[in-house]
């Protein structure tokens, strides 16, 4: 089948999604009010609660939870055929991930910006508020501490990417400053944002950096994997002005170009989907498709992470309530946008079946190396740019979202041990450079402590990151549906995104019980026993909170 058509019905479907369904959604049951006074106003810090212009906080919302999942993950599922994965990003995004991640900003807002975990205590129950607080922790330290790995293993095999990935720190500083101390137009800030970024990105073939394979005997990528996280601590406790917001805005920008560049080869090149729709020739050893595709693709289809990005820190910069709807829904829409790319890019940009089958061996293969191998194929036949340049263009993609994310994650994480503070009144863990401290820590010790010397820990509980990302995803549309029942309003859709999520992640990890099991791995089966308890207290809490709340709604009806 031809690429052009797939991308266009994707594209379509993504469009009638945000012009339709959300407002929809904005106008019907959240109910947005113009006239609500945010957090960002009411608690107006200059620090974390900054009120923001809407499309720069879109930039910073959408590169916050777009990361590298939505490549990785597209990637990776295609294993199965092309249709099943395009299918589950295009209606995930527009029925389940736009909802979600909308949902998520308003409830937050509509509660001086309390993260999802806190406000399930008030919501749900003291009982849901615990078990969503070990789930927020488990899925920021798999975040945190495998984009590290995910960048430096980047940036040691592309080393012409090293040059721009750290350039753009240099670039998010200067336009925080041109913004918001210079009070300069947005239009003229972004088109030097962008010219600047891509003018790094054409320097870095010609100035590659190389770490050592061994500095003072540490592993080069354990280096890189310190110093990332030196800087997001850093990146962390600075006004969300100065770094995080800038820098997200312009990743967010450089995305679209970059997704223009991809698109326009494909509308030009017209190639084929060399990948079979439906593959009946899987590799030994690859999973069933159901339930495993809704939990492979998370990111790009709904991911709780964005729960806790749009609760997090969207919620404490959202100008106008209304902002709502276009930051959380076509946020969601742009990673729906990158994971269609992934799919195409991994599907399309191989000269034939034996060449794609040649990269997909085994489950698990494809990933990032797919989409910049692909791309790069699609980009250099379709617009002649050179192999390896379209190469590092796709290659600091990928490394700066993983980035944005890493930055967001951990500041995020902090957050959160600030709330168990406020929880358990321990004053000294609220102060933000402890907290950060703590965060920061606890991430070394998994990437060191169970990785060893290389510090890549955090891949070995990665398997079960897409099984707890999605009971997470569970768990925020928990909080909203009970939101809606309180308010008298339609629940029915956030309530079968919920149950439809819970069914998926408790069949997922039921048979990567039996995995685990089968392969000796009782570290991973004991957390899949974790998750998989919790996935079945959320069910029971969701059947609990709806059926003590369904006389109590009538009376409290808008």
């Amino acid at each position: 089948m031809s690429a052009i058509l797939v991308l266009v019905l994707g594209l379509a479907a993504m469009a009638a999604g945000y012009f339709l369904y959300s407002k929809f959604i904005a106008e019907k049951i959240y109910r947005l009010d113009p006239d609500f006074k945010t957090p960002a106003h009411e608690f107006e810090d200059g620090v974390d609660f900054v009120p923001t212009n809407r499309y720069v906080l879109w930039g910073h919302h959408f590169t916050s939870v777009a990361g590298a999942a939505p490549i990785v993950g597209p990637a990776i599922a295609v294993i199965w055929g092309w249709v099943p994965a395009f299918l589950w990003v295009v209606l995930g995004t527009v029925f389940f991930a736009g909802v979600h991640d909308f949902g998520a900003i308003w409830a937050s807002v509509r509660n001086k910006a309390k993260s999802v975990g806190a406000l399930t205590g008030d919501v749900v129950g003291k009982r849901a508020r615990s078990i969503f607080m070990i789930v927020i922790f488990l899925v920021l330290l798999m975040v945190n501490a495998v984009f590290a790995v995910v960048i430096a293993g980047l940036m040691m095999n592309f080393s012409s990417a090293v040059v721009p990935v750290w350039g753009a720190i240099l670039v998010a500083l200067v336009i925080g400053q041109m913004i918001y101390r210079r009070k300069m137009s947005l239009p003229m800030v972004s088109i030097v944002g962008v010219v600047a970024l891509y003018a790094l990105i054409g320097i870095g073939p010609s100035v590659p950096l190389q770490m050592p394979a061994e500095v003072a005997g540490v592993s080069g990528n354990a280096i890189w994997i310190l110093l990332l996280f030196g800087y997001a601590a850093i990146a962390s406790l600075l006004p969300v002005w100065v770094l995080l917001q800038p820098r997200d805005y312009i990743n967010g920008l450089q995305l679209f170009v970059g997704l223009i560049i991809l698109y326009g080869a494909i509308l030009l090149l017209n190639p084929s989907m060399v990948a079979p729709a439906f593959n009946d020739n899987v590799p030994a050893g690859t999973p069933s498709l159901l339930p495993l595709l809704f939990v492979t693709i998370a990111c790009g289809a709904i991911s709780g992470f964005h729960g806790l990005v749009s609760s997090g820190t969207t919620s404490k910069q959202l100008n106008k309530e209304t902002d709502a709807r276009f930051v959380g829904y076509f946020g969601a829409v742009g990673e729906g946008m990158l994971a269609l790319a992934a799919i195409l890019a991994a599907t399309a940009g191989f000269a034939s079946l034996a060449d794609w089958e040649a990269m997909y061996t085994a489950f698990g293969q494809g990933g990032v190396n797919a989409f910049v191998e692909g791309g790069a194929f699609i980009i250099h036949n379709g617009l002649g740019l050179p192999e390896a340049t379209a190469a590092t263009l796709l290659t600091v993609m990928a490394a700066l979202f993983a980035g944005t994310t890493m930055d967001t994650g951990l500041r995020l994480q902090r957050y959160i041990f600030q709330e168990w503070g406020e929880i358990y009144n321990q004053q000294w863990m609220k102060k933000p450079a402890v907290a950060t401290l703590l965060a920061v820590g606890s991430c070394l010790l998994l990437a060191f402590g169970a990785g060893g010397a290389d510090g890549s820990g955090g891949l070995i509980i990665w398997p079960l990151f897409g099984t707890t990302n999605q009971l997470l995803a569970g768990l925020t549309l928990l909080v909203v549906t009970v939101m809606l029942v309180r308010l008298g309003r339609p629940m029915w859709y956030t309530l079968a995104p919920l149950a439809f999520l819970l069914v998926m992640t408790i069949a997922a990890l039921l048979i990567q019980l039996r995995t685990f099991f089968d392969q000796g791995n009782y570290f991973l089966l004991g957390l899949d026993i974790v998750v998989l308890v919790a996935a079945i207290l959320v069910a029971l809490e969701c059947v609990s909170a709806l059926k003590r709340l369904r006389n109590e709604a009538p009376a409290k009806q808008e």
